[in-house]
C-alpha cells in the first residue's frame, strides 16, 4: 500500500517540478505564471494536454517540440524528476505513509513543499540570471510567516526567535530596494543575505549553517585548485572575481534541501 502511496506523491512532485520548470522561465521575463497557457519558447506553439504530462511527455515526444521539432532543454525533464523524488523523500524523512496520515505531519509537509517551490525557484532563476529574484522573496516571506504562526500554534517555539529573523528580512528587502532606487541595480550580496534569512526561518541554524558552509568549502578548494593549476603552468591570471563566477544562491538552495532532507529523517527515525 505504502508504495502506491509514494507514487502519488512522486507524481505530485513532478506536476510541482513541471510548474518550476515554467515558472523559472516566465517570472525573470515578466511572464504570467497562472493564465498564460504553455507554449513552446521556440515556436509558440501552445502545448496540447499530453504534450504537458510532466516526465512522460518529454520521453513521448523524444525531447522536441510537436511542431518545430526544436530540442527540449533535457532541465525540464531532470528537474521533474528531481521534484519528485524529493516530495518522496520528504514524506519518507517525515514519516508519512498510509498508516501515519496525521493532521499535523500532513500540515508540516504542506509547509515545507510551499517552502521547497520558493527554494527551487530562486535555485533556478539564479543559476539562469544570476540573481535572487525579489517576487519570490516576498513569497518565501509569506511562507516564512505561515510556518511560524503554525509553530507557535502548535507550542513548538517562542515567537520571539523567529520575530527577529523577520525583522531582519524586511530590513533587508527595505535597504535593498532604496539601493536600487539610488544604483538602478540590486546588490547580489544584499540578496544572498536575504535568502540566508529566509533559510534561518525555515530550517533552523544548524541546516542553514552546514547550507552555506559546505558550498563555501567546495568552492575555495575548487579555486584553490585552479590556482595551483596555474601556478604550475606559471599563469597566475585571474580572470573574475570569485563572487562574480559562482551561484551561491543555486548553491546553497541545492544544499539547503539536501541537508534539510536528511535531517529531517534523522530527527525523526
Amino acid at each position: 500500500m505504502n508504495v502506491f502511496f509514494y507514487i502519488i506523491i512522486f507524481i505530485i512532485g513532478t506536476l510541482f517540478g513541471s510548474f518550476y520548470t515554467l515558472a523559472v522561465y516566465r517570472i525573470p521575463r515578466k511572464i504570467d505564471i497562472i493564465y498564460t497557457h504553455s507554449f513552446c519558447p521556440n515556436c509558440g506553439h501552445k502545448l496540447g494536454f499530453f504534450e504537458l504530462i510532466p516526465v512522460l511527455s518529454y520521453i513521448f515526444l523524444g525531447g522536441k517540440c510537436k511542431k518545430c521539432k526544436q530540442p527540449i532543454r533535457p532541465r525540464y525533464f531532470i528537474l521533474e524528476i528531481l521534484s519528485g523524488l524529493t516530495f518522496v523523500a520528504l514524506a519518507i524523512s517525515l514519516k508519512l505513509d498510509v498508516y501515519n496520515l496525521d493532521i499535523n505531519t500532513i500540515i508540516k509537509f504542506c509547509l515545507i513543499v510551499l517552502y521547497f517551490a520558493a527554494i527551487f525557484l530562486l535555485a533556478g532563476i539564479d543559476k539562469e540570471e544570476r540573481r535572487i529574484e525579489k517576487g519570490v522573496l516576498y513569497y518565501s516571506f509569506a511562507v516564512s510567516s505561515a510556518y511560524i504562526i503554525y509553530l507557535c500554534i502548535m507550542g513548538q517555539t517562542s515567537i520571539y526567535r523567529y520575530v527577529m529573523y523577520l525583522v531582519a528580512l524586511i530590513t533587508l528587502l527595505i535597504v535593498d530596494s532604496e539601493k536600487q532606487i539610488k544604483e538602478a541595480k540590486q546588490s547580489y550580496l544584499f540578496q544572498i543575505l536575504m535568502l540566508i534569512v529566509v533559510m534561518l526561518i525555515n530550517t533552523g541554524e544548524f541546516v542553514t549553517l552546514f547550507s552555506v558552509v559546505i558550498p563555501l568549502i567546495a568552492v575555495f578548494a575548487i579555486k584553490s585548485f585552479y590556482f595551483l593549476k596555474n601556478a604550475l603552468n606559471k599563469s597566475f591570471k585571474i580572470h573574475k572575481n570569485m563572487m562574480e563566477i559562482y551561484k551561491f544562491g543555486y548553491l546553497f538552495c541545492l544544499s539547503n534541501v539536501i541537508i534539510f532532507i536528511f535531517t529531517l529523517y534523522f530527527t525523526n527515525h
